[in-house]
């Protein structure tokens, strides 16, 4: 149930809490335009500061005045002028015709143009394209529409609000509606407590490297006009050798793979080539590889091939270069080597009639194996991962320096890094001993009861009620668990997917078996494939069903 907002100044309250937030932590990081934004503000009338808050959070940075009509500020237009004098909001800017047509409605164009015969009923865009050329020259919106009583304002400094919701959120995808849906209840974060040394930036270079490279990924994902690859690999150069941030060299790495990615689509090999072996980021060095060997450079990529291998960076990396091995090798003329079986894996063959309506072939299989005494469940990724995240709520949310820097993290900033774990091992050690000596069951109640509807990077709340919870607390013996746990651990960024579709428990006999569906046509991906061989190892019951259509169609 939602709550009600009683204060209906809300958003200038949240507003203003960053200000005094960041004033708090980084006073030493703050350009003095910023100091001086931050202090200014708190002097001006609250419906002037109301005022401003609420141009900042609509979109755009033209407003006319006609359209600001807000209870609690009161007469816009008087709230308008301490802003004016500061300069942090313009009256009466110069636009252009298609910002002028953005602002006006038909109506309104029609008196300002005097549109007549066919134009007058005419498309926007259409009298637009016929108006243009003939009013080519910005001008004033009072000289576009002298009849009119309404004035426009310009918002001046957004760009100092946005880099000052970039120091306080660490991104720009989080914006002040976090706020609001955090104080309707929409979303609820995890409490954590924070030291003025909880930071996301170090310095004021780390700032100016975040905004560098969100400018280069905004301008190589532009649509309509994208940046050159290397153009953008050229800036990325110059942040590496002075970007010690392990965060942003992660962020820079993750864009050079994307472009890199670009390079390899457009069939430039060699660029390419070099983008992938100056990147740290995960799949890289493979990638690398298997350019070289598009690039008909069989030796060089197995000579890479095989170095990778002696030490392989993950389970993901050594899949891909495995199947590569057999293919340069043979490319070279080298004897075929031998290979391991895999454990294994039961399989289901189903011929089913077609369904009359369409559906997921996942809930077609469902509903054939559920049986009164075994019934089956579409849990994907969320059951073993949401069990993990109950089990290892407080390793998870441990308030360790670089995690967490402001209320309204779904997880740790550090989650996805290398050090993750072991800078918290001992807690998550801690942890995954209740599954050695039956504490895990307790735990993982009472964090669903006390944690429920928290976000959380690993609990999957509408997916887990009580009744699943207590059937895989039944049903998965405690070694099946702590086997899955520390294979999540391992790589947490692939290892949180990839885990069959299915569940099927057999509460009177305790036990339970994994099902991975696929339909027609339908092959097992990478990191499917890596999870059923691990379960198949380990001794977890895991099946494979492949589901074909009979000619029949199901009544």
């Amino acid at each position: 149930m939602l709550r009600v907002l009683e204060n209906p100044l809300y958003y200038l309250e949240n507003f203003q809490g960053v200000l005094n937030w960041i004033s708090e932590r980084y006073a030493d990081l703050l350009s003095s335009e910023e100091t001086q934004f931050i202090a200014q503000f708190a002097q001006l009338p609250q419906a002037s500061r109301a005022l401003f808050v609420r141009l900042v959070m609509r979109k755009g940075c033209l407003f006319r005045a006609s359209k600001l009509n807000y209870r609690e500020i009161g007469d816009t237009r008087i709230a308008a002028l301490p802003l004016l004098a500061t300069g942090w909001v313009v009256l009466d800017p110069a636009i252009d015709i298609a910002t002028l047509f953005e602002l006006l409605l038909k109506p309104e164009l029609q008196q300002v143009f005097a549109l007549a015969g066919p134009l007058k009923t005419a498309r926007k865009a259409e009298q637009l394209a016929a108006l243009r050329e003939l009013h080519a020259q910005e001008q004033p919106f009072s000289a576009w529409y002298p009849a009119s009583d309404d004035v426009l304002y310009s918002i001046c400094n957004q760009p100092l609000c946005d880099r000052l919701r970039l120091i306080y959120f660490g991104n720009y995808h989080q914006d002040w509606s976090e706020f609001v849906l955090s104080d309707l209840g929409v979303h609820q974060y995890e409490k954590v407590e924070f030291s003025l040394a909880s930071r996301g930036f170090r310095t004021r270079q780390d700032i100016a490297h975040y905004e560098v490279l969100h400018q280069c990924r905004e301008r190589f994902n532009d649509a309509l006009a994208p940046a050159s690859p290397s153009e953008v690999l050229q800036e990325l150069a110059a942040l590496s050798p002075v970007t010690d941030n392990a965060w942003l060299a992660s962020r820079r790495d993750k864009l050079q793979f994307q472009i890199a990615q670009q390079l390899e689509k457009s069939q430039d090999w060699p660029a390419a080539c070099r983008a992938y072996a100056d990147c740290r980021y995960p799949g890289a060095r493979a990638r690398a590889i298997r350019v070289l060997e598009k690039d008909a450079q069989p030796g060089a990529a197995y000579e890479r091939l095989e170095i990778a291998l002696q030490a392989p960076e993950s389970e993901a990396e050594r899949q891909l270069l495995l199947r590569m091995a057999p293919r340069l090798r043979r490319k070279l003329g080298h004897a075929r080597q031998a290979t391991t079986p895999a454990a294994p894996v039961e399989r289901i063959d189903l011929l089913l009639p077609l369904p009359p309506l369409a559906c997921h072939v996942e809930g077609v299989v469902q509903q054939h194996l559920t049986q009164q005494d075994a019934p089956v469940y579409y849990v994907e990724n969320t059951l073993i991962n949401s069990l993990f995240g109950l089990l290892c709520w407080q390793a998870i949310f441990k308030a360790i320096p670089g995690a967490f820097f402001h209320p309204f993290h779904r997880g740790p900033a550090d989650l996805h890094s290398a050090d993750f774990h072991a800078r918290r091992l001992d807690d998550f050690a801690a942890s995954l001993a209740q599954l050695d000596n039956g504490d895990y069951r307790a735990t993982m109640r009472a964090t669903y009861a006390a944690k429920a509807g928290i976000v959380s990077p690993f609990v999957s709340w509408p997916a887990l009620d009580r009744e699943l919870l207590e059937l895989a607390l039944a049903c998965i013996p405690s070694r099946h668990l702590k086997k899955a746990f520390e294979r999540i651990l391992l790589d947490i960024k692939t290892n949180r997917t990839g885990f069959p579709d299915l569940i099927q428990f057999w509460p009177a006999e305790q036990r339970y078996r994994m099902i991975e569906v696929k339909g027609p046509g339908d092959r097992l991906q990478d990191n499917q494939q890596r999870w059923i061989a691990y379960c198949a190892e380990h001794a977890m019951p895991v099946s494979v069903c492949y589901l074909q259509w009979s000619q029949a169609v199901a009544a």
